[in-house]
């Protein structure tokens, strides 16, 4: 049974977390121009950072993709923005309060070929603090595009293992004022269904949950060389 609050990947179930005070969104540093856009899979591979833009409905939000927290994860993302899979995306899962999830994309063909992608989880070295970005999971070593942003602090995801890959340098404004009034998916809630957006994508969200913001592109616009 699919409980509130869970977080998924696909169909697999995670587990019931509550939600912390909120905490500082740190600044960004000054910019290293990128040599390639998009950049290729060596150019992020070297990259100590990588500062991803996603424009929604509601604004620009600024994410700092770090490396030396989730070295498998950061890069992932990175590689998955510049090959344009979260273009048209809606955050169909956004709970006041606790968190904003998305990563299915709008083409059903790209979640069909990205879904089956998965990574080895990261050690968790910074914790699920307001501001940062993590990947949902459904187990071990089972993440794939789906990410989730802290809309406060939720340090007990530290221990089920959800490590943090970056995080809103900019545009947490933007993040908070993103709809909620759909609340949890379904079965357990009146929220989209993660198959069924899986399996229509962007045409089954604009008729049934129209109201919920959309990222209209998503770029890779810096990247910052080691020891900068």
């Amino acid at each position: 049974m699919i409980r509130p609050r869970a977080f998924l990947c696909s169909a697999a179930l995670a587990v019931l977390v509550a939600c912390g005070p909120a905490s500082r969104t740190p600044a960004a540093p000054e910019p290293r121009p990128t040599l390639q856009n998009p950049p290729d899979s060596a150019t992020i591979a070297a990259a100590d950072s990588i500062l991803v833009r996603f424009a929604t409905s509601k604004g620009d939000i600024d994410v700092m993709l770090r490396p030396s927290w989730a070295p498998q994860g950061a890069p992932r993302v990175a590689e998955a923005v510049a090959a344009g899979y979260y273009d048209g995306a809606r955050f169909f899962r956004a709970l006041r309060g606790f968190v904003v999830q998305w990563g299915i994309a709008a083409d059903t063909t790209l979640s069909t070929r990205w879904s089956a992608r998965t990574i080895p989880d990261d050690t968790v070295r910074e914790s699920n603090r307001r501001g940062t970005v993590s990947f949902a999971a459904g187990g071990a070593n089972t993440r794939t595009v789906q990410l989730f942003v802290n809309l406060r602090d939720n340090a007990r995801l530290d221990g089920m293992r959800f490590a943090p890959i970056g995080e809103v340098v900019r545009g947490i404004d933007v993040v908070d004022a993103l709809y909620t009034e759909y609340g949890e998916g379904m079965p357990s809630g009146k929220g989209p269904s993660q198959g069924k957006i899986s399996a229509e994508g962007e045409a089954y969200l604009a008729r049934e949950f129209p109201l919920l913001d959309q990222i209209r592109t998503a770029r890779v616009v810096r990247l910052y060389a080691a020891g900068r």
